[in-house]
């Protein structure tokens, strides 16, 4: 009789095992209930301030008035995209020269400061939208060196075959805390000053320092062929991109969708002019993505893997793009949770694949590189759309600006999946060859 045992299963959640990895994730859940509690709170804030008033002005010959909150929301966009145009690259160059731990600590430490300079000034008073404006290009400026150093970091602290479960983690932990910051900011909002929640994200980053402090990993990432901040470690990096055409079609892929369905900004009008609720109420339909969210990588971490990674990743932004235009023509709270909800679930999903399908192609001496120059993708392509969306919104409406933009998502996944078949074909059976066809590039 054979004593042979069956083979074993990895557990649910393995990644967590690994302490480094654990402690990061535990710092960055709670920055995050932070993180999420500011980004409601100056939307509130600036349609707050903005509130009744109007731009007049004269478009093709003719005068027109446009909502100056739409406008001022939207511009949110361009105030958060500009610094990630200016400083990603740098900040990718200096994730691959420099001990990614000690780049986190000074990008999380300068975050915590400019965080609570918005809540000192809001607090006293003495804010004004240009004062909003400023520290959120800050911020956002910290952001450009703090994700490419975070994301390649990463890998070195789980093995490879972890790699997507710790992916999975990560968007749990991101999307719990876009369900518990909205909820608490909107409560908040309703009882306290702004400041006050500007306040408590300042505090939180102190979770991520902490964690950071106490993790044993220390590692100087050297590039083998062009380390040190300068053009020609730049542009090693774009080339690798540009060569690497499975994982620059999943960038494509990901600018569109972001820029056309970019219906967040949009909230506070949704939730006052559509839906004809209160801050409470606004607080909770900005869970309704993150719900979806996370019951989606609650599913995707049990998954100890997705084959088919190039069409499931093509449906479900197909299906983001489906929500999102829902979402739009909806007035009912109840669907219009439910839309928002989808969407949330949909961009999981494709995030989960695209981000473990990057890292795990991208060499560990590109990774912060590639990683920048997927931010200007990822984080620029939400940002413009932002910008997009309100002057769409203040010309034509908020629910136009919202459908069109789900229907512009679902056009662009279809070209896509038509000019890039090599990613519509994509499966992890091909991931050994592709590998090794991305190390020699």
């Amino acid at each position: 009789m054979s004593n042979t045992n069956p083979p074993s299963h990895p557990p649910r959640f393995v990644a967590l095992q690994h302490r480094d990895f654990r402690l990061i994730w535990i710092g960055q859940l709670i920055s995050m209930v932070g993180t999420q509690m500011q980004m409601l709170a100056v939307n509130w804030h600036i349609a707050e301030i903005l509130k009744h008033d109007t731009v007049n002005m004269i478009l093709f010959g003719r005068p027109i008035s446009l909502q100056a909150d739409a406008l001022g929301l939207g511009a949110l966009g361009l105030v958060r995209v500009i610094p990630i145009l200016l400083a990603a690259p740098i900040g990718g160059m200096v994730a691959d020269t420099f001990d990614r731990r000690l780049v986190l600590i000074w990008s999380q430490g300068a975050a915590a400061i400019f965080a609570g300079m918005l809540a000192a000034i809001t607090i006293a008073g003495r804010d004004s939208l240009i004062a909003i404006y400023l520290l959120t290009a800050v911020l956002s400026a910290t952001t450009a060196f703090d994700n490419p150093a975070r994301q390649s970091l990463i890998p070195n602290l789980v093995p490879s075959e972890h790699l997507t479960n710790a992916v999975s983690l990560n968007m749990l932990m991101w999307q719990f805390g876009r369900i518990v910051g909205p909820t608490l900011a909107g409560v908040m909002l309703g009882f306290v000053n702004i400041g006050s929640v500007y306040a408590v994200n300042s505090v939180s980053y102190l979770a991520v320092l902490v964690a950071l402090a106490m993790m044993s990993y220390r590692g100087l990432a050297v590039s083998s062929t062009a380390s040190g901040v300068h053009w020609n470690s730049l542009k090693i990096g774009l080339r690798f991109v540009w060569r690497a055409r499975l994982i620059r079609a999943t960038m494509l892929l990901d600018f569109g969708a972001t820029f056309f369905s970019s219906s967040i900004t949009m909230l506070p009008l949704i939730a006052r002019d559509v839906l004809h609720t209160d801050a409470i109420g606004f607080g909770i339909l900005s869970t309704a993505d993150a719900a979806g969210a996370i019951l989606a990588g609650f599913i995707m971490s049990m998954r100890r893997d997705v084959y088919h990674q190039g069409m499931v990743l093509l449906v479900s932004v197909l299906i983001y793009g489906l929500a999102t235009a829902l979402f739009g023509i909806s007035t009912i709270f109840v669907l219009s949770y439910f839309f928002f909800a989808l969407t949330g679930a949909a961009d999981t999903v494709s995030t989960v694949i695209r981000s473990s399908l990057r890292q795990l192609l991208t060499p560990d001496n590109l990774r912060g590189r590639m990683t920048a120059v997927n931010q200007v993708f990822f984080m620029g392509g939400p940002q413009l759309g932002e910008l997009e969306a309100g002057i769409v919104a203040s010309a034509l409406g908020v629910p136009f600006a919202v459908f069109s933009g789900g229907v512009a998502t679902i056009l662009l996944t279809l070209w896509v999946a038509w000019k890039f078949p090599h990613l519509r074909k994509y499966t992890m059976a091909q991931f050994a060859e592709t590998a090794a066809e991305m190390s020699g590039i």
